[in-house]
C-alpha cells in the first residue's frame, strides 16, 4: 500500500474489495457434475506460483500468499512482489 496517498483526499477511506487469484480450473462438465464433498479440483497453478490481485478485473499487483504472523490462526495474507504501474501497466 502507498502510505503517501494524501489524507485530505475523501476517497482514501472509501474501501475495496480486491479480489486474489490463485488459478483456474477447466474441468469437463461431466466432472463438474460429479463432483462432491472432498473431491479435488486441480488448478493450473503450483502452491509457489505467484497470485494475482485485482480490483474488478484489472490488475494491481501480484504476490505470495502467505500466513499472518503472530496470532493469527492460520490466516493467510498475500506478501506483495510487483505493483502495477496504473499509468504504464505491470
Amino acid at each position: 500500500m502507498d502510505d503517501t496517498a494524501p489524507s485530505s483526499n475523501p476517497f482514501s477511506q472509501v474501501p475495496i474489495e480486491i479480489t486474489i487469484s490463485v488459478g483456474k480450473a477447466r474441468p469437463l462438465v461431466r466432472d463438474l457434475l460429479r463432483m462432491k464433498r472432498d473431491s479435488i479440483l486441480p488448478l493450473d497453478r503450483r502452491v509457489e506460483d505467484p497470485v494475482e490481485l485485482y480490483v474488478g478485473d484489472k490488475l494491481i499487483a501480484r504476490g505470495e500468499l502467505t500466513e499472518m504472523e503472530g496470532d493469527s490462526n492460520g490466516q493467510l495474507a498475500v506478501r506483495l512482489t510487483e505493483v502495477v504501474d496504473l499509468q504504464n501497466g505491470l
